[in-house]
């Protein structure tokens, strides 16, 4: 059993418990604070349950809404994996129907496809054993943040360590006393009990928890004080350490500054087991992957190489496809107007019987498909009256939460935002980008120096957290008209509103506790424009997205008449819109005049692994 799929049974199990006991009107008081917790999250009280069991993908009576099959093709000792006839439907939906997984020892795979088209549901699926992988590969699935609890971040760390190593000595003394001492997969349990060196944990999680950010301060600060980013750093932490056979990124850089984004990259570019990550970011998957696997129309398709490889490949492939599919319809066409024209003369009968033949060979044989395209859609922020300058600035500013000056988090800061601004805030987490996001909205207000903002300024804000305004318990469709009723009622309407930001079919009308971040994502965007802002503050908007929205927002952005400012991880999407980028360090804003990817370069020579 994975550390991972144990916690989602003991949450699962946790679950059920609180729901039968608020039944019974026996609900602890721990029960009310978690469900008051829960109510606060989701903005209605009576749905707290319901929308937990849907993130643990449960029904009502605690089943998993996965339905999975696979044959384990690979030997039961191996340490590489191959499954066939692998299928999986959520909800009902098929995801996935007779599929090949094929993961090699030391390899590391970048699981692609579009939002909703099931990458996450599969990693839970593998984490949960629900195919037939065998006991002696351990899995860790990171997906959620560490507990919170008394324990600092380093001491959380090295007790995970410790118990990972207690089960690898009990795993060995249960396959003694099953197998014998030659048993073959003691070999590769004693590989890595010997790896592990209790002599060094506390040393080697903090050069992990370092590089991902933490200081001689934040490391030793308990769990349970940390926000969800900083705690899924910890769990992040954890799985880097304990270094399991098959390893399960589920958007690892979501909640990571640039800094930690490059030390990772650097990190996981050594790992040397097996690897299987989702990320949105064409820079990181380049830095990191050996393979790519592409979950597209309902099957799993490996490709050799990066994310950039993968790409040549596929349009490769698909040309030569089109190739051979526009080929094949020819000579069905150039067949069937023989057979059409040969009338009833008899030495043509017999050549059109001939034929028909070779038509029904080819049938039965599996006729070549054209290329199914992605989807490609293109969203706009609706073009707005231009401002004349200054639209939005910081003269001489001074800031800092406890209002002393010796904690100053900015000082005499001049910063301006006009119509024609792409400004990038780029530095390390803590020092306060998304602070500076919330004085230029005014939600706070500098101690010294003044915010000066246009009369006619309308801002728009997505941030990180941007989706806890949805209610999860609705459909987007219901949602948007609900809160937009004042300007249609007419569901057609609003089906088209949300197709333009790449939402469609059953994404519009499933509940939203259901969908992917991403496909939330898209429907906080199609809010966003709707609101017609002239200057746009986003805050981590690639988080969940897949490459092809990325590159959509991207050309939205550029496209856009009025001002952005953007905090973002994704090198990528800052290389292609970024005109102004400005270091965030030292209690001030510093003008960075050489491109992002020199910013990562520089961030790379620091890297200490």
């Amino acid at each position: 059993m994975s550390v991972s799929a144990s916690k989602a049974k003991r949450e699962q199990k946790r679950l059920e418990k609180e729901a039968k006991k608020a039944a019974e009107g026996k609900t602890t008081k721990k029960t009310k604070r978690q469900a008051a917790k829960d109510a606060e999250e989701v903005q209605v009280d009576d749905a707290a349950t319901q929308i937990a069991k849907l993130k643990l993908q449960t029904d009502e009576h605690g089943m998993s809404d996965r339905v999975t099959t696979g044959v384990l093709e690979s030997l039961a000792t191996s340490r590489d994996i191959k499954l066939s006839s692998v299928s999986l439907l959520f909800h009902g939906k098929v995801l996935l129907q007779d599929s090949v997984l094929e993961l090699n020892y030391g390899r590391r795979y970048g699981l692609l496809g579009e939002n909703g088209c099931g990458k996450s549901t599969l990693l839970k699926s593998i984490a949960a054993r629900e195919f037939p992988i065998p006991e002696h590969i351990d899995i860790y699935l990171l997906n959620e943040p560490a507990e919170p609890t008394e324990f600092s971040a380093l001491e959380y760390v090295v007790r995970e360590a410790e118990h990972e190593m207690k089960r690898l000595e009990d795993l060995v003394e249960e396959i003694i006393v099953k197998e014998g001492p030659e048993a073959p997969a003691l070999d590769g349990i004693y590989e890595r009990i010997d790896e592990m060196d209790p002599a060094t944990f506390e040393s080697r999680a903090a050069v992990i928890l370092t590089g991902l950010g933490f200081n001689s301060t934040t490391i030793k600060k308990m769990t349970k004080d940390m926000s969800g980013g900083w705690r899924m750093r910890v769990a992040l932490a954890k799985a880097l350490f304990v270094k399991p056979t098959l390893l399960l990124l589920d958007d690892p850089t979501a909640h990571l500054d640039l800094s930690a984004c490059v030390w990772l990259e650097e990190y996981l570019k050594t790992f040397d087991r097996i690897l299987i990550l989702v990320s949105h970011s064409q820079d990181f998957l380049n830095g990191v992957c050996t393979n790519m696997i592409d979950m597209r129309l309902k099957k799993l398709t490996l490709y050799g190489g990066n994310y950039d490889s993968y790409v040549k490949t596929r349009s490769e492939l698909e040309t030569n496809q089109m190739k051979q599919y526009n080929k094949q319809q020819e000579e069905i066409a150039h067949i069937k107007k023989f057979i059409a024209s040969a009338g009833t003369y008899a030495n043509l009968v017999k050549q059109a019987k001939s034929r028909q033949k070779i038509l029904d060979k080819m049938e039965a044989d599996g006729l070549i498909e054209p290329v199914v395209p992605d989807k490609v859609f293109t969203f706009r922020f609706p073009d707005v009256e231009k401002l004349p300058p200054p639209v939005l600035a910081f003269d001489d500013m001074s800031f800092s939460y406890s209002g002393n000056e010796e904690d100053n988090l900015y000082e005499h800061l001049d910063i301006g935002i006009d119509m024609d601004s792409r400004v990038a805030l780029v530095g390390p987490n803590g020092v306060g980008k998304s602070t500076l996001l919330k004085l230029f909205q005014g939600q706070l207000s500098p101690q010294k120096g003044r915010i000066i903002k246009h009369t006619h300024i309308k801002l728009g804000v997505y941030s990180q957290h941007s989706a806890d305004q949805l209610d999860l318990t609705k459909s987007p469709l219901e949602f948007v008209r609900d809160k937009f009723s004042n300007i249609s009622q007419d569901y057609q309407y609003w089906r088209g509103q949300l197709g333009r930001y790449g939402l469609t079919g059953e994404g519009q009308t499933a509940q939203m506790a259901t969908l992917s971040e991403g496909q939330r994502s898209r429907v906080v965007f199609a809010l966003l424009a709707l609101e017609s802002p002239n200057l746009i503050l986003l805050d981590e908007p690639t988080n969940g997205l897949d490459l092809a929205t990325i590159d959509s927002l991207a050309e939205a952005i550029n496209a856009f008449n009025g001002g952005v400012v953007v905090v973002s991880h994704d090198f990528r999407l800052l290389d292609k819109v970024a005109k102004d980028i400005f270091v965030i360090e030292n209690k001030t804003a510093t003008r960075w005049e050489g491109s992002i990817l020199d910013y990562k370069k520089t961030l790379a020579e620091k890297v200490v692994l």
